[in-house]
């Protein structure tokens, strides 16, 4: 079964992985701190890719990037950045895995939530999602 493993995140979690505290008392990440992240994060992508178990899995860029699209009445894109990057947490990144079972996805998550950060960083939980591949899923 295909599972969709999401870790949240937040601009100013972005900001304080270039270096900038967050303005809610959040540490500046040093660049130890970002190769340990890499390094845990690497090691779980190479696990998942030589059991099989990974289909893809992608760090995205920094909310303030993201843009939200809607349609005007005559449907062309209307395009805003706001308040997206700002105010809430979004996708931060993500894996899709194939796995036997929930229990199995269940594992990878915790794995992932497991990632080192610096003291005093916030830590969001990992959304484990089935992916609905159709009628036999």
């Amino acid at each position: 079964m295909k599972y969709m493993l999401m870790v949240l995140g937040r601009q100013a979690d972005y900001d304080a992985m270039g270096g900038k505290p967050d303005s809610g008392g959040g540490p500046a990440w040093s660049p130890a701190d970002l190769k340990a992240m890499f390094d845990h994060m690497n090691a779980l992508n190479e696990d998942l890719a030589a059991s099989g178990e990974w289909v893809d899995g992608q760090g995205l860029a920094e909310p303030r990037r993201a843009k939200l699209v809607t349609a005007a009445p005559d449907g062309s894109p209307e395009v805003s950045d706001q308040p997206y990057g700002e105010t809430r947490e979004v996708l931060a990144g993500y894996w899709i895995v194939d796995v036997a079972d929930f229990a199995r996805a269940a594992e990878i998550a915790a794995r992932a939530y497991a990632c080192p950060l610096p003291e005093g960083a916030p830590n969001y939980p990992v959304v484990v999602h089935p992916l609905d591949t159709g009628p036999d899923a």
